[in-house]
């Protein structure tokens, strides 16, 4: 009987003191804020917003090229003969095969090279996450975009930014 009052004398005592600072060891962070704007995100960001920009445009030259020379042919479809003709259309679908070929190239070069940036930004992100954690002695990071409501206070996202900014630069994306 006296230890099951000393029992519930231990709960009534500990357990909501405990549930409170739970609740305080739980934070969150915008995980695509911090790779959008840090430096090095924001780096890789344009590098690769740049790459797809002179891919596209080196498409379009070659596609407005390809137009012409239909415009061409079309021209002189009643001049030349059937088979010049059909040798012709067969020559510019092949160059049309190839220009879509090279757009899917560019957009899944662009694409992997999106994942290897963020893969490396994540890869030093983490041990920052970890070190920063253990400073503040926080227990549970989780991602915004997985939060109900949360007050603004258990939001370390620009600190987290801050530490990226210091420790990482650029990214190497050659």
């Amino acid at each position: 009987m006296k230890n099951i009052f000393k029992i519930i004398i231990f709960l009534i005592l500990f357990l909501p003191f405990n549930k409170t600072l739970l609740a305080s060891d739980i934070y969150f962070v915008d995980y695509s804020k911090v790779m959008n704007e840090s430096t090095a995100g924001k780096k890789a960001k344009d590098f690769l917003q740049r790459k797809l920009n002179n891919g596209i445009k080196n498409l379009k030259e070659k596609e407005k090229k390809i137009q012409d020379e239909e415009k061409k042919i079309i021209q002189q479809k009643k001049v030349i003969s059937t088979d010049e003709y059909k040798k012709k259309i067969a020559e510019l679908r092949k160059k049309i095969s190839s220009l879509q070929k090279e757009r899917n190239t560019l957009l899944q070069s662009v694409s992997k090279l999106r994942t290897k940036a963020r893969n490396q930004l994540l890869d030093k992100l983490n041990p920052i996450m970890k070190n920063y954690m253990k400073e503040k002695n926080i227990r549970m990071v989780i991602d915004k975009k997985d939060v109900l409501l949360a007050d603004d206070k258990l939001d370390i996202t620009k600190d987290i930014i801050s530490l990226l900014n210091k420790e990482l630069k650029s990214l190497n994306l050659n």
